[in-house]
């Protein structure tokens, strides 16, 4: 079988290694782990897994442009999440993030930051005027 011809579950070879290639970076792993749990904006992920504005937003839009993440903007934020869709087609996906990261510390310490975040009854807004604040604007 030569790599044209290659198809898995509706996609095809170079999307799957695209994807591949894709969650082998440990920042999106992180981003992925959290948005397990529910969507997310861009400053509640950077606040969780303490990562700057310009990374996480290259890291999903990567995620983005694979269809592994979905977004929806809600007035002034955009709202990030798992796409449950590409998951189901690729269901390697649901493994990792249903048992293997469960398995990793990092996820662990990161899993325990966004229950710790969501506690708080922050938003998205009330991070952003705290951010605001600290930098003295």
């Amino acid at each position: 079988m030569n790599i044209e011809s290659y198809n898995h579950r509706g996609g095809d070879f170079l999307e799957l290694v695209r994807i591949l290639k894709a969650l082998g970076d440990e920042s999106r792993i992180k981003i992925l782990n959290i948005l397990r749990e529910g969507g997310l904006c861009v400053g509640e992920i950077e606040h969780i897994l303490g990562m700057t504005q310009s990374n996480v937003s290259r890291h999903l839009n990567r995620l983005a442009s694979l269809n592994i993440i979905t977004y929806e903007k809600k007035s002034q934020w955009v709202y990030y999440k798992i796409n449950e869709d590409k998951i189901s087609e690729y269901p390697f996906i649901r493994q990792l993030m249903d048992v293997e990261m469960d398995k990793i510390e990092l996820c662990r310490k990161d899993t325990e930051m966004l229950h710790c975040y969501k506690q708080s009854g922050m938003t998205c807004e009330q991070l952003k005027e705290c951010t605001n604040k600290g930098k003295g604007l």
